[in-house]
């Protein structure tokens, strides 16, 4: 588990975590925060080198888009889908649990 504060989170720039020695990639739209592996599936690309759109999250490398909130592939080159992390929010405290949703 880890904690961060939702004030240090900026729209668009996503952020690369390390929770219990799993690295993850945590991007904030609006009021929500959504937790994703950090590696894309399509290449060796840390996604939090890359910039979100609203839902979605573009790998800068070879421009594979997934949903922030199913880890569902929206463009190709990529075929397999993100790992997806349950994200907690109480007030300014972000919780990041390092157990994938799809587990």
């Amino acid at each position: 588990m880890k904690v961060l504060a939702f004030d240090l989170l900026v729209e668009g720039k996503p952020l690369a975590v390390e929770v219990d020695g799993k690295k993850l990639c945590i991007a904030k739209v609006g009021e929500e925060v959504f937790a994703v592996d950090n590696i894309c599936t399509h290449s060796d690309a840390e996604l939090s080198d890359g910039e979100t759109n609203g839902y979605k999250i573009e790998c800068w490398l070879h421009g594979a888009e997934f949903d922030l909130r199913t880890g569902a592939v929206l463009t190709a080159p990529a075929t397999i889908p993100l790992k997806t992390y349950k994200v907690t929010r109480e007030g300014n405290s972000v919780t990041i649990s390092h157990n994938s949703n799809q587990e």
